[in-house]
């Protein structure tokens, strides 16, 4: 009896094994280049509204961007009251890093 009930698990427990391996998003890696952040650089460079094309960016680099707060040649880009105006304005946290 024991053995039955532990074969009609195994199945189960295969079938959500595949499941996740089927439905889990795949991790895309993200390639850190501050370049990437171009289309935003009016925007923070001034006071003007950042594009969709910026906030897509800036969404996409958000893994990337403690990196870019940790580098000095950086920082006070990304940092700057306009690149957090430009956050908000794209609907993104800026990151505690």
């Amino acid at each position: 009896m024991v053995m039955m009930i532990k074969a009609t698990w195994v199945p189960i427990f295969a079938l959500a094994a595949m499941l996740l391996v089927i439905l889990a998003p795949a991790a895309e890696a993200v390639t850190c280049s501050p370049m990437q952040l171009s289309p935003c650089a009016s925007a923070i460079t001034s006071s003007s509204q950042p594009s969709a094309l910026c906030c897509a960016k800036l969404k996409e680099q958000k893994p990337c961007l403690c990196g870019y707060m940790r580098n000095p040649s950086l920082r006070r880009f990304v940092s700057s009251p306009n690149a957090r105006k430009v956050s908000n304005r794209c609907k993104l946290p800026i990151p505690r890093c």
